[in-house]
């Protein structure tokens, strides 16, 4: 089969064109190195030439309220361009939760993405994946100094990016599943042993603090962030993974 990867030079995006090729599959990657602009259009006609399924992975540039624009625009120009093209199966990367968090413009710009997915002309499937295993450090960073690190106590269940990919790619070869799969990783957290953890296998010794109104996190209420009974989860540990990544 030949699927085109929106974002198909990403942290995720390129570890899904790589399981596709090795399966079999013709897999296109597509972004902006490749030529493809999903804000105008340019591009997208002959990426999506023959492809049966399209991957989309493409990430808005901010997390603010620009980020709806990007999703609106990119949403709406892939379903037409797929539509024309005769794309059988469009996939999306979301965030478990994502409808959940109005609070924060990124999520309500995600949830819009979903919506828009769901009200196309193609059949569709939604992965939704916890918090990648991947980020921490950049979560770290919003509310740190030399001495401290400020997290709130938010219950997260993240998984490696690999995993992500995995999911991706189950979801993406086979039937579309009309609805939402949600993935995570095998371990809950909250989010500031989370970072004790991250550090303290850096060999870092700046200390964590909890802090409920530090960083992007700090609106989130409950446990809404965690993937539920129903979810797919991965075999990834996150110290064990920790251990390999460095």
């Amino acid at each position: 089969m030949k699927f085109t990867v929106i974002g198909g030079t990403g942290l995720i995006g390129s570890q899904v064109v790589a399981k596709l090729t090795d399966a079999g599959h013709e897999a296109v990657p597509a972004a902006l190195q490749t030529g493809v602009d999903l804000l105008t259009g340019k591009g997208l006609d002959q990426a999506l030439e023959g492809a049966q399924v399209v991957v989309n992975l493409a990430n808005s540039p901010t997390f603010d309220e620009k980020s709806f624009e990007f999703f609106r625009t990119s949403m709406g120009n892939l379903l037409a361009a797929g539509e024309k093209a005769g794309v059988g199966h469009q996939v999306i990367l979301s965030i478990v939760g994502v409808e959940q968090v109005p609070q924060l413009d990124y999520y309500r710009a995600k949830a819009l993405q979903e919506e828009l997915l769901r009200e196309g002309p193609t059949p569709y499937s939604i992965v939704r994946a916890t918090q990648f295993f991947e980020f921490m450090n950049a979560v770290m960073s919003w509310t740190s100094d030399d001495k401290t690190v400020r997290l709130p106590v938010t219950p997260v269940q993240p998984m490696a990016a690999a995993d992500v990919a995995s999911a991706v790619f189950e979801v993406a070869t086979g039937a579309p599943l009309g609805g939402i799969r949600n993935v995570g990783g095998p371990d809950r957290f909250p989010l500031d042993e989370l970072g004790r953890v991250t550090l303290a296998a850096q060999g870092d010794a700046r200390n964590v603090v909890v802090d409920d109104q530090a960083g992007m996190f700090a609106v989130i209420e409950g446990d809404v962030l965690l993937p539920g009974p129903d979810a797919h989860l991965a075999g990834t540990h996150y110290r064990d993974w920790l251990r390999e990544s460095h």
